[in-house]
């Protein structure tokens, strides 16, 4: 490869952003490039009842992989430019490289620059245009240091109606008997915050849960578990709820930088994990879907492409912002990665319930109040999937067919919240970040019934329909209604976790 470069690529600015200055510093900087799969490579989702068929994470590699000669062309370039090699991953497609500012703003031909956003958070190095892409390279992700994704949580404003410990909702929501994940990992993505290991045998214990679940921390691109922050709010959600609906499972929560190559870093990482192999990956963080840079969600897709090729469910929180996705310009917008094909799109409702029993459910909006809607529409980006043509999903803002977001739904008002025990504080937390974990969790309860992931689940439960979900048919996210089947507000429903374990079963048999 010479030093010429392929193409330029969508590069998008975020609103209330400051421009500061050129970067000054002398510092290197690393950068993951983000490769092509080799040429003809098309994995293909491990869905239900179908079994990995690239399982194999070595044969992963030779088949779906980078391209030793991408590789090594890529390394004479960074030779040319005076950039280190600091580790490659054929098998998740990566060259990790590392460069003064000088070289690498000659090499990807960008300008570096210091900027802030307006409401004061903590300035980054960036980028005002888009770097140009070496041929056969996806994305450069670390040279634009801004945050990318907010943690889809709430905390109410009022004083919650009612709140239930998450092994309540299981209940509820029928969580398959006899099941309580064992033998499966959930891994769990984190973009800040920390956990205590004392809080949370506090917490699982004051549940009765007599033998807690093994909880593991996992630094990726240098994150660490670190609690003390705002954003441990998340994390414990997160691992409560997994913990406390499938203590047999193990844990791995998987700590990254809040920027795009921190979390493509953590999703890719998570997937291609064969020390600790999860079939189930939660996510809670996001943001507006056209927010995001063109290369950054590129990349990101192909690290979800990576894990439904390789049998790893991912469940995503779908926002609570309603409609609009806390965007100001009065149009509906998704989150992503939930507006991802190969995520399982998890939005919100406000359940109340009598005694053993739902008494009522229906789309989460208390928009009125200041605490949150269920986000939920039609992706711009992402075409109408072939499992999705059924569901009568309506057409895009921009007037053509989309992928439908979310898929399915669960508890997540804050004011008929999950209670949580966070830095020693007992709290009430909503949100649909509690909701990913919720169906991650009763995935992994169904994994271990079923004695095999159910892997990419999205034409499985399409083909299933709504008699395995308690269909949500009341209530509005702003700009979409609920109704009989699936709806942009809720997909196709709440769990009924019993009928859709038989459903599942049914299929395979």
């Amino acid at each position: 490869m010479s030093a010429s470069h392929a193409r330029p690529s969508h590069w998008t600015t975020p609103a209330g952003l400051k421009y500061l200055g050129p970067h000054t510093g002398t510092d290197p900087i690393e950068v993951t490039l983000v490769l092509r799969r080799r040429a003809g490579a098309a994995p293909q989702a491990a869905s239900w009842p179908h079994a990995p068929r690239l399982a194999a994470r070595a044969q992963f590699a030779r088949d779906c992989g980078a391209d030793p000669a991408d590789i090594e062309s890529l390394r004479r370039f960074a030779r040319t430019h005076g950039l280190t090699e600091l580790a490659s991953d054929p098998a998740r497609r990566v060259l990790h490289l590392s460069g003064t500012p000088t070289s690498l703003q000659r090499a990807f031909r960008v300008t570096l620059g210091k900027y802030q956003f307006e409401d004061g958070r903590e300035p980054y190095v960036g980028c005002g245009h888009a770097p140009q892409l070496p041929p056969g390279v996806i994305a450069v992700l670390g040279l634009d240091r801004r945050p990318v994704a907010q943690p889809r949580s709430r905390k109410p404003k009022a004083q919650p109606s009612v709140s239930y410990t998450p092994p309540q909702l299981g209940e509820l929501y029928g969580f398959p008997a006899g099941t309580d994940g064992s033998g499966e990992t959930v891994a769990i993505i984190e973009l800040g915050g920390g956990f205590s290991a004392s809080d949370l045998a506090h917490y699982f214990s004051g549940l009765g849960i007599a033998k807690a679940p093994t909880v593991t921390a996992v630094s990726v691109a240098g994150a660490t578990n670190t609690p003390g922050g705002d954003a441990d709010g998340e994390v414990m959600l997160d691992i409560e709820v997994v913990g406390s609906l499938a203590p047999g499972a193990a844990v791995a929560v998987y700590f990254a930088p809040n920027t795009d190559q921190g979390f493509y870093e953590a999703i890719s990482q998570a997937a291609h994990d064969a020390t600790r192999g999860p079939s189930v990956m939660s996510i809670s963080w996001g943001g507006p879907e056209d927010g995001w840079t063109g290369p950054s969600r590129d990349a990101m897709q192909s690290a979800l492409e990576d894990a439904a090729a390789l049998g790893v469910t991912v469940t995503v929180a779908a926002g609570d912002s309603g409609s609009g996705d806390g965007e100001s310009d009065g149009q509906p917008h998704v989150d992503f990665p939930a507006s991802s094909p190969y995520a399982l799109a998890c939005g919100g409702t406000r359940l109340t319930a009598k005694g053993a029993a739902i008494a009522s459910e229906v789309v989460w909006n208390e928009d009125a109040s200041d605490d949150g809607a269920t986000g939920g529409g039609v992706s711009t980006v992402f075409a109408l999937p072939a499992w999705q043509a059924g569901s009568a999903v309506p057409n895009s803002p921009a007037g053509s067919p989309g992928r439908g977001v979310p898929d399915v739904s669960g508890n997540a008002d804050p004011l008929t919240g999950y209670q949580v025990l966070v830095d020693g504080e007992a709290q009430v937390i909503g949100g649909t970040s509690a909701v990913a974990p919720l169906w991650a969790a009763l995935i992994a309860r169904c994994n271990q019934k079923l004695g095999r992931p159910v892997g990419e689940p999205h034409a499985a439960f399409y083909q299933i329909g709504i008699k395995a979900f308690r269909d949500i048919t009341q209530g509005n996210n702003g700009a979409y209604k609920a109704g009989p089947g699936w709806d942009a507000c809720t997909g196709l429903g709440s769990p009924n976790g019993e009928a859709l374990l038989a459903a599942l079963a049914a299929l395979s048999a």
